[in-house]
């Protein structure tokens, strides 16, 4: 049977509220046709070959019996706690191991058959037997108690999960948060060692300026200091050099004057009727002795000139030979 036979036969498997889709070789549930007809209460899926019941199917809020026994059901979707109007839920020879903890929230629910399924031990032992309409609403009062309390152990396990991760995060926050203290600590203190730098090389380079400045100081003054023992040094000289050159300009007129006065005598003693005196005797032999000396002197030059000359003579012609 093709999903649109399905489609197109839905309305001849509907008797009054009742859907029969029992024997006929279903894989699946037709989620969408059931979902057209919200009169149809109850379905009947028995006896076919369904191994799931989609998701959707837990949207089918109007289902207050459905029967799914005797097919190959391993699982149940975890939202069926969400048809709240099911009160008949026929579960008979699956292969199911549990139920979704979602079946707590099923209020309306007043029969459960479960027999003939792989139940694990807690659940089997709340569903029994289910032998008879007694037992099956028992075992719905029961399993849905056994669920209730796996959903309170889900809760708390939940709740913990929740706690601890609460907590986690709780305690990521605080380490973020001293990360963050200390990537502030250690940018403060960076720019605080940064601004001691700068304070330092500036206090360095205000030192070096001052010691030039003093270096500079220190040189002028050294150089005024200079300069004004120069000054006095000169002034000292001139001061000490001025009565030297006073006193020599007064021996040398005084020489001069003498050699005058000499030579006035001689030419007294020489060329007037002086020269008989005897006063004039010694001034004239000395007059005559000065000039027989002049006179071999003026030989004794003219040959020094003469041997200069020749001298010179022959080392201008070496000179010129030793060119040539």
């Amino acid at each position: 049977m093709s999903k649109n036979s399905k489609v197109l036969n839905l309305k001849d498997k509907i008797s009054g509220n009742e859907v029969d889709l029992s024997l006929c070789d279903l894989t699946e549930v037709p989620v969408r046709e059931l979902a057209l007809f919200t009169k149809a209460t109850v379905v009947d899926l028995s006896c076919n070959n369904i191994t799931s019941l989609p998701p959707e199917f837990c949207n089918l809020t109007h289902l207050v019996k459905v029967d799914l026994s005797q097919n190959q059901l391993t699982c149940l979707p975890d939202d069926l706690g969400n048809l709240a109007s099911l009160q008949h839920l026929d579960l008979y020879n699956n292969k199911l191991t549990t139920l979704p903890v979602s079946v707590s929230q099923l209020r309306s629910l007043k029969w459960l058959d479960l027999k003939d399924n792989p139940l694990e031990a807690g659940l089997a032992k709340a569903a029994g037997d289910c032998l008879d309409e007694k037992q099956c609403k028992q075992c719905a009062a029961k399993v849905l108690q056994h669920m209730s309390e796996l959903q309170d152990e889900v809760d708390r396990v939940r709740e913990k999960r929740r706690l601890r991760e609460k907590e986690l995060e709780r305690k990521r926050e605080v380490k973020q948060k001293e990360r963050e203290a200390k990537d502030k600590e250690a940018r403060k203190r960076e720019k605080a060692e940064e601004k001691e730098k700068r304070r330092k090389e500036y206090n360095a380079q205000m030192a070096a300026a001052a010691a030039r400045e003093q270096q500079k100081k220190k040189t002028e003054e050294k150089k005024k200091k200079k300069n004004g023992q120069a000054a006095d040094k000169k002034a000292a000289v001139e001061k000490t050099s001025k009565p030297q050159r006073s006193l020599l300009g007064l021996m040398f007129k005084f020489l001069l004057l003498l050699l005058l006065g000499l030579a006035g005598v001689a030419a007294a003693c020489r060329l007037t009727d002086l020269q008989k005196e005897a006063v004039c005797v010694p001034v004239n032999v000395a007059v005559d002795d000065g000039l027989s000396w002049a006179k071999e002197q003026e030989v004794v030059v003219r040959q020094l000139v003469q041997n200069l000359s020749s001298a010179a003579k022959d080392f201008l012609e070496s000179t010129q030979a030793s060119k040539n």
